[in-house]
């Protein structure tokens, strides 16, 4: 593990500092803060093909990231098959602009045949990418991270290998963006690593092994009660937290199920982690803790049953909101104690589960695989608003901006608005 320098991280607490102002963009693939939440957005709540469309623009390739917005610049990552070159993707950026859909620019990062295959409903663009409204940031796991800035200007590409995903499922941990560091996970069957890179130059700043097999979750970045600004990762070992100064582990605390899929999310000094493939875990924990947390008082509550795989937990306005593994049975709870608002309860419309749930101006959106998209209170009680439907396959988290939903699906991007 290696330190970072002074005059690097003096640089990061100033430019961290200005991250505590909620935004009106979607710069990451959770919004502003982490949490799948907008502080300042009213998107439609009825939208359609036909309704409150303000445009939608076919995305070459395939790829289930989620659209990222910056002022009126939309970016969103795609791997497109190279013509007559077996096996060859060319991963690509794209930024359109927001008002009209229309094609602002198109990047080429990288051409290459991948290394191992992946699962069948994953592709080889599943990592969203990430912008501090002066650069973007494209990362493509074993094809690279790749920085550009919003207009279009290539600054650095960086290679940190080729992952050994299990099963070939794929790879898909996005990066996360903290002040002017940029956050990569390295979980795969090999050796397992968190790098923070220099988002200026990407150089290694520093970075921590982990011992965990393959692991598709993001980064989150919070601060504790006593003001050190964490890294929170989940882990089939263990949940833990960073020192984002260093990368030194603060706290571990084990009971994650295999092959961990969903981001932490995190409010008041506490952070909340779980998973839900072959087995089921769900915890609170007291950022404050330093150590193995297993059984200590710095455990608030957990959870041993209908917990999330894929999709990642909702925290808004201090509740959690999450799924039962990859269907659509949804649970609301307490943040601060755990006591279920409601449990495992059938949603109209929604079955099949990749996409997070996101929330803005009082109401929950709740995306099925199908396209489907269903709009419930954001409150604890379950009451549905409206049943939506895109019209094709949808598996990448929507985007909040302003009187915007972008929703990327199998073939579009689609931009519904607020009449």
């Amino acid at each position: 593990m290696r330190g970072c320098q002074r005059g690097w991280l003096s640089v990061f607490l100033v430019a961290l500092a200005a991250m505590a102002t909620a935004r009106a963009d979607w710069p990451h693939w959770r919004g502003d803060g982490g949490n799948g939440v907008s502080l300042t957005a009213k998107p439609p709540v009825t939208f359609g093909p036909e309704r409150n469309l303000r445009w939608k623009a076919e995305i070459p390739g395939r790829g289930s990231s989620s659209p990222v917005v910056v002022g009126d610049r939309v970016f969103v990552t795609t791997a497109v098959p190279v013509e007559g070159e077996a096996g060859k993707f060319d991963f690509r950026l794209l930024c359109l602009d927001r008002e009209t859909g229309r094609e602002v620019w198109s990047r080429s990062c990288v051409k290459a045949v991948p290394h191992e295959g992946t699962h069948e409903t994953n592709g080889f663009a599943s990592a969203s990418p990430c912008t501090d409204g002066e650069r973007v940031y494209a990362h493509f796991g074993s094809r690279g991270l790749h920085c550009f800035t919003v207009a279009g200007e290539h600054l650095w590409s960086r290679d940190f290998g080729d992952m050994t995903v299990r099963n070939g499922f794929g790879e898909g941990s996005s990066p996360t963006l903290a002040g002017d560091a940029i956050l990569v996970p390295w979980d795969h069957e090999g050796p397992s690593m968190l790098f923070a890179v220099d988002a200026r130059t990407g150089k290694t700043v520093w970075e921590t092994p982990r011992d965990e097999p393959t692991c598709w979750a993001t980064p989150l970045v919070v601060t504790d009660a006593g003001g050190t600004t964490q890294v929170v990762m989940n882990g089939e070992h263990a949940a833990r937290g960073y020192d984002l100064a260093t990368g030194r582990e603060l706290w571990r605390c084990g009971g994650q199920t295999q092959r961990p899929c969903a981001s932490a999310v995190a409010a008041d000094g506490k952070a909340f982690i779980g998973s839900g493939f072959r087995g089921s875990f769900f915890g609170a924990f007291d950022l404050a803790g330093r150590g193995d947390l297993k059984g200590g008082v710095h455990v608030l509550w957990t959870k041993q049953a209908g917990t999330p795989d894929v999709a990642s937990p909702l925290l808004s306005g201090g509740r959690l909101f999450y799924y039962k593994e990859k269907s659509g049975l949804l649970t609301c709870v307490d943040a601060t104690t755990g006591v279920a608002f409601y449990d495992t309860v059938r949603v109209p419309g929604v079955a099949r589960t990749y996409a997070s749930p996101v929330a803005a101006a009082g109401h929950v959106f709740l995306t099925d695989r199908s396209g489907r998209i269903t709009v419930i209170e954001d409150g604890s009680t379950l009451n549905v608003v409206a049943e939506n439907d895109v019209g094709e396959g949808v598996d990448a988290t929507p985007a909040l901006d302003r009187d915007s939903l972008l929703v990327r699906g199998e073939r579009h991007l689609f931009r519904f608005v607020q009449p």
